[in-house]
């Protein structure tokens, strides 16, 4: 297979009204949903935390960290598993809280094209957005994502 020819697995992650696009190679687990525990203080964005695998992973709503209203959980909803990319978050994972269940794709340079017709504010968990097919993902900013779940752990009360 050539340069030009590779494939990578992603995950379309759907949410109220947008979709994520997620190497699958960034994603440990899709788990149905559990009632998160608190974070007393945290932003209403930050769920709280799960359990899995023994590890308490903290838990965002992506529409919250965006600065849009955080969608009630629902009997489709499920818990995206992302690997923490840097040790600033203890369990060495965080979460995602998905309106259905992720559908896997095979993403190349000849189905993914940038789509420019919006634009995200330079803080924003939001990288950019691209077309596959009759799809418009989001690209999330993971590390972003990650570095806003570090700060809120940190400071809150064990």
């Amino acid at each position: 297979m050539s340069e030009h020819d590779a494939e990578i697995y992603c995950l379309l992650v759907p949410l109220v009204d947008e979709r994520l696009i997620i190497p699958r190679s960034c994603v440990a687990e899709v788990i149905s949903y559990q009632t998160p525990v608190d974070m007393t203080g945290a932003p209403p964005w930050y769920l709280g935390v799960v359990n899995w695998n023994g590890r308490h992973v903290p838990l965002v709503s992506f529409e919250g960290c965006c600065g849009e209203n955080i969608p009630p959980a629902s009997s489709r909803s499920r818990v995206v598993i992302l690997h923490a990319v840097s040790p600033r978050v203890e369990s060495g994972y965080f979460a995602l809280i998905s309106q259905g269940f992720p559908q896997l794709v095979r993403a190349s340079r000849d189905l993914l094209k940038p789509d420019s017709s919006r634009s995200f504010p330079e803080r924003s968990p939001i990288l950019c957005q691209l077309r596959l097919l009759n799809e418009a993902p989001l690209v999330p900013d993971l590390v972003r994502l990650e570095a806003m779940v570090a700060e809120e752990t940190t400071i809150l009360p064990p």
